[in-house]
């Protein structure tokens, strides 16, 4: 198995055998009926891009270039316009949009709102070492006007290590909540990678570590068969290769999904289905 195939058996492992079972949950399937999970708290997984450790799993397909257009979405277009994003060939925020086909004042109009892009890189430029690089989408001016869904990944702190001359940018993506087996299994982390690839290379700076860190890691019950399925395969041997094809200093808002190459990406099949809990 790849480096993240060992990361990530081993905490659907430990959500199986060791997690608590939800309580007075929220999220609901289609039917209506309650969707409860078993979850751990306070996860961190840790990968050194510059060493070759990719965040995404081989144990079964993940939508790479859907993931990439939807973190371009969000923090270029900087709209939450469904619109915007359907043309950019993703569907799946489809249950959680608004009568104006919105998913609200969340994500990229909050990224909008705050200019956080532009202030984040600005930051970055003047001094790559003020260890106040933030995005934080957990705006409650923002969360205070109506919308189905708050964000989930919701910050993303920078740093910087100068070795032998070469400046490394790191990234730390924090989420409050992560459904492991629908995004959790390299969506999430391959958007905010891109995210931290594409600051860097507008920077000329190096791609160092990547962090995930979600507080509440959950299954739900629903996907209890798909996760037995999920411990039978063994992955890839290889692992693939991630990296972004511009040269440096390419400007952040230049940068197209097609840009983004995978290699040696040999996942398991069949792809495995998963019923959603809103």
């Amino acid at each position: 198995m790849t480096f993240a195939d060992e990361i990530f058996r081993r905490n659907i492992e430990q959500i199986m055998t060791t997690g608590c079972t939800s309580e007075r949950a929220r999220s609901k399937y289609k039917d209506g009926t309650i969707a409860l999970s078993k979850y751990i708290t306070d996860v961190k997984m840790k990968f050194d891009i510059s060493k070759g450790q990719v965040p995404i799993t081989t144990l079964r397909p993940i939508y790479i270039k859907k993931a990439i257009e939807e973190v371009l979405w969000i923090y270029q277009d900087q709209t939450s316009d469904l619109h915007a994003l359907e043309e950019r060939g993703v569907s799946w925020w489809s249950p959680w949009a608004l009568e104006d086909n919105t998913i609200g004042q969340r994500y990229g109009r909050t990224v909008a709102n705050y200019d956080i892009v532009n202030r984040t890189l600005k930051l970055l430029e003047e001094n790559p070492y003020n260890r106040r690089s933030i995005i934080n989408l957990w705006q409650y001016a923002d969360l205070d006007v109506p919308a189905k869904l708050p964000p989930c990944a919701y910050e993303m702190l920078f740093d910087v290590r100068k070795i032998d001359g070469v400046i490394y940018l790191d990234g730390a993506l924090h989420q409050r909540s992560s459904d492991f087996l629908v995004t959790g299994l390299g969506i999430n982390q391959i958007q905010y990678l891109s995210l931290q690839m594409m600051f860097a290379k507008h920077l000329g700076f190096e791609v160092g570590t990547f962090s995930w860190n979600p507080m509440n890691l959950h299954i739900y019950d629903r996907h209890f068969a798909q996760t037995e399925e999920l411990l039978r395969r063994r992955g890839a041997g290889a692992e693939p290769r991630f990296y972004l094809d511009v040269p440096s200093g390419t400007n952040f808002y230049d940068t197209t999904a097609d840009d983004f190459k995978l290699e040696n990406y040999e996942p398991q099949k069949p792809q495995l289905t998963f019923e959603l809990a809103e």
